[in-house]
């Protein structure tokens, strides 16, 4: 049963590998709490109660609300799988309500850190500076995903067009626009790529001529911006943020931002707009006659 809702999820919704491990370890996670506590195997006969004990369990092991509220979903998603696939009539979660969890607050970096970063990456010429600068300029420019990165092949970029092709969530295909700039930076690291891979297809590689993985990426960012700033976090996703949250506070279009994040809905990119909101609140108390700037 499991396995049939994994492989749904991998091969109808095209949900990614970690994404879909990630469900695995949930189910696999509850199934064990309902063999240990009610000494039961089958998952399909389960009731409400049984899975509120399996929250309170994860509440007292101090885990994060966001963390349960995740994992609650996605028993929800397989109940709902074998709900659809008739293998049970109703869903013991359907009248669940989520864990209250406190609202992230994502800090963008400033256009000052950004370009900190990137003067500080200019200093060498070497192969591993120059990547490390595209994936800097790349992900501030474009404001694609970690995993999207990573995923770039030579074949996916444009220079008639001036465009990459991302492959982004669900399989979902779109083009991005770069600027010259790092047209540039680029055109330099594929030559400096040939003394270190042949014939890899992928657009980043390690200096061992393998494909680029993710906790790398990670740690290049979160290296860089450790030395120009003090943020609480640093890393991919707070470029992607940056991306978005400039281009609004420069006046962007919702819809165009939309399209360029790769976000199937509005509502996934308006939690950008807090900060957009924020400047302008800013603009405002310093311009307004009416405002309490000076005292």
């Amino acid at each position: 049963m499991i396995n049939a809702f994994l492989d749904y999820l991998s091969l109808e919704k095209k949900y990614s590998v970690h994404t879909v491990t990630a469900y695995k370890n949930d189910l696999i996670s509850f199934r064990d709490f309902l063999v240990l506590e009610y000494d039961q195997e089958n998952i399909l006969e389960v009731h409400y109660p049984q899975i509120r004990s399996w929250i309170v369990v994860l509440v007292n092991s101090k885990i994060s609300n966001r963390t349960i509220n995740r994992k609650v979903s996605s028993l929800k998603s397989f109940y709902k799988f074998l709900q659809k696939t008739n293998q049970i009539d109703n869903n013991p979660l359907s009248k669940h309500k989520a864990l209250k969890v406190e609202k992230r607050v994502q800090v963008p970096f400033s256009f000052k850190e950004i370009d900190a970063v990137i003067n500080q990456i200019e200093i060498d010429n070497d192969f591993t500076s120059i990547r490390n600068r595209l994936i800097v300029e790349l992900f501030y420019s474009t404001g694609i995903r970690r995993a999207e990165l990573i995923n770039i092949k030579e074949r996916d970029i444009s220079f008639s067009d001036k465009t990459i092709k991302v492959l982004g969530k669900r399989n979902k295909e779109r083009f991005v626009p770069l600027l010259s700039s790092v047209i540039q930076t680029l055109k330099r690291y594929l030559e400096l790529k040939k003394e270190f891979s042949i014939g890899l297809e992928e657009l980043f590689i390690t200096e061992k001529g393998n494909k680029i993985y993710e906790t790398l990426v990670y740690r290049i960012i979160n290296s860089y911006f450790s030395r120009v700033s003090s943020k609480e976090k640093k890393s991919p996703h707070i470029l992607r943020h940056s991306f978005a949250t400039h281009l609004l506070n420069e006046g962007a279009d919702l819809n165009s931002v939309k399209e360029l994040l790769g976000h199937s809905s509005l509502a996934s990119t308006q939690v950008y707009t807090q900060n957009s909101l924020d400047v302008i609140k800013k603009v405002y108390n310093q311009s307004h006659p009416r405002s309490n700037k000076k005292g």
